[in-house]
Formats: structure tokens, C-alpha cells, sequence
């Protein structure tokens, strides 16, 4: 690999574009060595463990080295491209460089059957997903120019930062380890969660103990014509640990009632006629959406929050919505910002645009950040309902089951009617039974009375 010394380069280092994320990978390059670039040009998809990210070069010039290739995957920090700036000597030739850097984006392979991101609550969609390769040989060797900023704070002056992913942050404040105390044993310097535990475990003095030598572990052979071995990384990987965080955290309680939501259903049907909501999505979903929003500004506390460090419980003056969407990369939960000031046609308009984001994957890591409630609808996979787990720092979870024709008594009589069963799951640090019951009944009140969107809104 060339290093570039000429004054006239200019290298472009993997930004931190995820509040304290320490790497990403390469999705996909829009430029070649010798392209000329502008200033605030897309040249790369990244993904980080949130989201995909596109990267604008930040001046000028002519691309010289393409440092990685498609699917590497690169600490924060390191070049991964260098630009010829007006003044320097010309860029080499595109195809027939002395030393050509990364190779260039392999032609598109033809579609085949896979699973399109798909937004909870809208359906299933197909099309091509392929899993890159682990990080690469040069990504490995590369170390980062520059130590990144990680968790939303500083370095200390005049002393390295220590090296940990959110995940591992979190659990190193939940031991009370301060991580400038602990021994890294992960590549560059990075703290893992085992060098955590180690720190939080205080060693005893060795005790002489005459015991027989451990049998050998035994060798597990790998099967790959029967086994297909998938690498968690990037979004599932930051939202498993995030759930492992949150489920041993903070206290479970789940709630579910059983409701008629024919009214609702019949209220859809007539909003998509209605031309102020024409070109509009119109489902269920939107509807369920505005009911616990309303159910929320009926009892504002369960719109909270858990502060640990303070020992106090925040409760939220607005409220950002999140909407579970399942995409190939693992499943995210984007928001809508500030979704109680929304009429009906915003909200559905919000909504919308949460679709078309998920499924072209270019949900920003701003848009996961910030939730307040969340609602994740597992209906759409034909099962009654669920028992969700909150996202770290909510208070509650809507779950949605499938709408189905059952029969139902009815003004005194069993009749086939459109029925589903939510299940309301909440933190029971800061929101009782009462609370729970009373946000939950308030939702199913709605929908089997949806005129109460208006009288209560």
C-alpha cells in the first residue's frame, strides 16, 4: 500500500458518525482512483452499528488510493481515501495505475429471493440481501491515525482515552469501573466487557489446591455443509447487547387485553376516501399510533425515563414515537420526533416516510435516538401478540397482534367481528399497575370507540 507524503494529499479519515461508535464497514464506494471530486460529494455507504451512513468528502480534487476495499471493516479514525487538492502533481491513471489501490465495486449480481427491509406493521417485501465478508486483512493492520472521540465526551488532556464500545461503557458505569484503570486485551487497545469484569472482580490471594489436571476441552467440528455460521456485527450486534441490557436491567411487566377493533377498521376504510388523506398511507398502524398518543396526554407519567446516576425519574414534556422496523442488517427502531404535535395527516405522513427510509436502509442514527415509547407490530407475522422488551431508557412498549374475524358478543349477541390483542410491556421502576392498566385500557377504549380520537385528543 502506497503512503501518501505529498502536501498537495489530502486524506479523509473514518469519521465517528455514531456518538462514540469506535469502527464501520465499507458498504459501497461511488467513486474510482481517478474520479474528480467535490466538496460535500457522497464517495461511500457505510455501516456503522446503527445505521447506514453516507460519507461527503470534505474538499476538492482528484481520488488518488481507495485505502479498503468493499466490505472491510475500519476503525474510526483511519484513512480511508486520499484526493490529489488543486497544486499537487497529477492523479494516476484509472485503470492502469502502477499501484492500484483498492479493486473497484464488483458488477451487480442478478436478484435473488431474500428479505427486503421491512417496516413492522406494513408488510412483507422480497429482494436480494447478500452478507459481506468479516474485516479484511489491511483493516486489521491499519492502526488509527487518530485517537476517536467516543461517548459523547473528550479525551483528558494529556492522557489517552480508553478505548470501549457504548455497550461495554454502560456496563463499566453499571460496576462503578472506571475504564482508564483497566488493562485493554481487544485489538488496537480496546477495552472488552471480559477486561471490565476482570476489573470489577477483586483478587484474592491464590489458595494451594492439590486437584487432579482439567480434562481437555473437547473440539467442536464446524459442519459447513449442514451449518451456516452468520457474523453479529453492525446493527444486530448493538441491538443484541442492547437488549440484554435493557431485560436485566430494568423490571419487566407485560399487560394484554383483547379488543374489538371493527369501528377502527371501518374508520380506515373511510379515511382513505377522505381527500385530505389521498396519497397518504392509511392502515391500522396509523390509527393505533394516534390512540396511544392520546393515551399518553391522558397520563403523562408513563412517558418517562429511569435516571440511575441521579436516582430520579424523568418524565418527557413530548414524546418521540418509535415505530420497530425488521431489515436484513437486524432490527431498528427509528422515531418521530416530537410526534404529539401531529394531526392525523402529519402523523400518517411521518409514518411514511419511516417506510420509504427503512427500506431503502438510509435510517440515520439521529432517527434511532432519542425514543421515548416505542410500538412494534408483530401482527403482520400472523401471531396473536408478544411480550416486548423496552428499549434501553423507554418506559413502555406497544406490541400489536394480527386482526382477526372472531366471533364476539356484540349488543347481546355473538357476531363475527375484527379483533386483535395488545400487550403493553413497561418498567415497573417507574410505572406501577395502575398506571400500566390505565395507559393500556385508554388505548383499547379507542380503538373500539375511535370517535374518542377526537373527543379526547
Amino acid at each position: 500500500m502506497t503512503t501518501m507524503t505529498d502536501a498537495s494529499v489530502r486524506e479523509f479519515k473514518m469519521p465517528d458518525v455514531g456518538e462514540g461508535l469506535t469502527e464501520a464497514e465499507i458498504l459501497k464506494w461511488y467513486v474510482q482512483p481517478g474520479d474528480t471530486v467535490t466538496d460535500g460529494q457522497v464517495v461511500c455507504e457505510v455501516e456503522t452499528a446503527k445505521a447506514a451512513v453516507e460519507l461527503p468528502i470534505p474538499y476538492d480534487g482528484v481520488v488518488r488510493e481507495l485505502r479498503f476495499p468493499e466490505g472491510t471493516t475500519v476503525d474510526v479514525g483511519t484513512a480511508i481515501i486520499a484526493v490529489q487538492v488543486a497544486g499537487g502533481a497529477p492523479a494516476p491513471a484509472r485503470p492502469e495505475a502502477a499501484e492500484p489501490a483498492a479493486p473497484a465495486a464488483p458488477a451487480e449480481e442478478p436478484k435473488a429471493e431474500g428479505r427486503q427491509p421491512v417496516l413492522v406493521g406494513y408488510g412483507v417485501s422480497t429482494s436480494a440481501t447478500k452478507r459481506r465478508p468479516r474485516r479484511g486483512p489491511e483493516a486489521t493492520a491499519a492502526a488509527p491515525a487518530a485517537q476517536p472521540e467516543l461517548n459523547g465526551h473528550a479525551p483528558v488532556a494529556g492522557a489517552p482515552r480508553p478505548l470501549a464500545k457504548p455497550p461495554v461503557r454502560k456496563l463499566a458505569k453499571d460496576l462503578g469501573v472506571d475504564l482508564a484503570t483497566v488493562t485493554p486485551s481487544g485489538p488496537d487497545g480496546v477495552i472488552t466487557r471480559e477486561d471490565v469484569h476482570a476489573a470489577a472482580t477483586p483478587v484474592a490471594a491464590p489458595e494451594p489446591v492439590t486437584a487432579a489436571p482439567a480434562a481437555p476441552t473437547p473440539v467442536v467440528a464446524y459442519d459447513g455443509a449442514r451449518e451456516t455460521r452468520v457474523p453479529v456485527k453492525g446493527v444486530r450486534k448493538a441491538t443484541a447487547a442492547a437488549m440484554v441490557g435493557s431485560a436485566f436491567t430494568a423490571p419487566h411487566v407485560t399487560e394484554f387485553v383483547t379488543v374489538d377493533v371493527t369501528r377502527t377498521m371501518k374508520l380506515v376504510e373511510e379515511l382513505k376516501q377522505d381527500k385530505e388523506m389521498q396519497g397518504r398511507r392509511v392502515n391500522p398502524l396509523l390509527l393505533i399510533a394516534k390512540a396511544l398518543l392520546v393515551a399518553i396526554k391522558r397520563n403523562p407519567d408513563i412517558n418517562a425515563a429511569w435516571d440511575e446516576a441521579n436516582q430520579e425519574i424523568v418524565v418527557k414534556h413530548y414524546v418521540n414515537l418509535g415505530i420497530a422496523a425488521a431489515t436484513p442488517r437486524g432490527l431498528i427502531v427509528p422515531n418521530i420526533k416530537d410526534a404529539q404535535t401531529k394531526t392525523l395527516p402529519q402523523l400518517a405522513d411521518a409514518l411514511g416516510d419511516l417506510v420509504s427510509t427503512a427500506r431503502e436502509g438510509k435510517t440515520s442514527p439521529s432517527a434511532m435516538q432519542g425514543g421515548t415509547v416505542t410500538i412494534t407490530n408483530v401482527g403482520v407475522f400472523g401471531v396473536d401478540t408478544g411480550t416486548p422488551i423496552l428499549n434501553p431508557g423507554e418506559s413502555a412498549i406497544l406490541a400489536i397482534g394480527a386482526i382477526k374475524l372472531q366471533p364476539w358478543v356484540h349488543k347481546g349477541k355473538v357476531k363475527p367481528r375484527q379483533v386483535t390483542t395488545l400487550a403493553l410491556s413497561f418498567d415497573h421502576r417507574l410505572v406501577d399497575g395502575e398506571l400500566g392498566s390505565k395507559v393500556l385500557a385508554d388505548v383499547a377504549a379507542i380503538l373500539e370507540q375511535p370517535k374518542r380520537l377526537i373527543t379526547w385528543a
